[in-house]
């Protein structure tokens, strides 16, 4: 989990990185439309607390297709292992959650994500996040900070 050591309030500090957690929904915008739904690939701008952000760079993309409640045994016993490992690497359905790391045209660097697990019964799409506020100097490496432990970099 993520140490507090020097790290303000709201802040976490893992690896190198220091962010501070949002957790909040954002209504996304593309200057072209994505060519599939389940899979739109980073914004080109996104709208927080009433407030526009344009994306200026996407310094960093991972993906999480993990079923949300399942055991790490899940994925790796014998009988159905293959049917979870593809599950893993590609999603299905309504599982998983691809995120981003962005830069917008302020400086300031965020992580956001695609839920795509449908919202209700009657909706088909996923939901958008913002995940949190990356702090620091490290913002754009490729090291893993804990929150990314056991998702792959695209």
């Amino acid at each position: 989990m993520f140490g507090r050591r020097n790290a303000g309030k709201g802040e976490e500090r893992a690896g190198g990185l220091t962010a501070r957690f949002i957790g909040e929904p954002i209504e996304v915008a593309y200057d072209q439309p994505p060519a599939l739904e389940k899979r739109p690939g980073p914004p080109d701008r996104f709208a927080w607390e009433g407030r526009d952000y344009r994306v200026a760079a996407v310094l960093r993309e991972w993906h999480d297709y993990r079923q949300r409640g399942k055991t790490k045994a899940f994925y790796l016993k014998e009988r159905g292992s293959y049917r979870a490992k593809a599950a893993e690497r590609r999603g299905s359905w309504g599982v998983g959650r691809d995120y981003y790391r962005v830069r917008i045209e302020t400086g300031e660097v965020f992580d956001i994500y695609y839920d795509r697990s449908p919202r209700g019964a009657g909706g088909r799409k996923g939901s958008w996040f913002l995940f949190r506020q990356v702090l620091g100097q490290n913002v754009g490496n490729a090291k893993e900070d804990e929150s990314a432990k056991g998702e792959r970099k695209a």
